[in-house]
């Protein structure tokens, strides 16, 4: 019987969910770095709520590996209470969060990204995709009347099941390096 062990990774960069693993791959690859031969590993963890868990892994009292996250402002108190857990500090502020390699999205990674990017740029990268009528149809929606564009594209990510996913890639390949948001461009700089 043959077994294989993982490599342990120099770093992890503990993300939220798929999406912002697959963005921040594409960012990194995109700026001439390959995450995995750096010893780099992105991992999604499935929401905030489950950091403390990850941290037990790979935190001071697991395989204490350097450390970094992503997460979005909304999940903020996990991400300090996770860390005041794993003995990472009390009370963190914003800058001291950000001191140990934790960087917020102001809503999530999408709102970063549609803002960067533009509501009518994302908007061609629907057309492109083939799902502008299907976008046009949701815009109909008596829910939808009224919102603004970068509204109805938030929607049309969160509504579908991948959506986020292959819209989160997509806008990350988009992107000119120039305006890729802050905490995504920090985090990375910080591993």
């Amino acid at each position: 019987m043959v077994v294989v062990t993982e490599a342990v990774p120099r770093t992890v960069l503990l993300v939220e969910g798929m999406s912002d693993r697959s963005a921040l791959e594409v960012l990194a690859r995109r700026r001439g770095r390959d995450l995995a031969a750096e010893g780099v590993r992105v991992v999604a963890m499935g929401g905030a709520t489950n950091i403390g868990h990850f941290l037990d892994r790979y935190g001071p009292a697991g395989l204490d590996i350097r450390l970094a996250g992503l997460y979005d402002v909304a999940e903020e108190h996990f991400i300090q209470r996770g860390l005041q857990r794993a003995g990472l500090g009390s009370g963190l502020s914003r800058p001291q969060l950000e001191a140990l390699g934790f960087f917020v999205c102001s809503a999530d990674l999408e709102d970063e990204l549609i803002r960067a990017l533009g509501p009518e740029r994302v908007e061609q990268i629907v057309d492109a995709e083939g799902e502008l009528r299907s976008f046009r149809t949701l815009q109909r929606q008596p829910a939808q009347r009224g919102r603004s564009l970068y509204d109805q594209l938030r929607r049309l990510m969160g509504g579908r099941s991948g959506g986020k996913l292959r819209y989160a890639r997509l806008m990350a390949e988009a992107i000119d390096l120039d305006r890729v948001p802050r905490p995504l461009i920090a985090v990375l700089d910080h591993i």
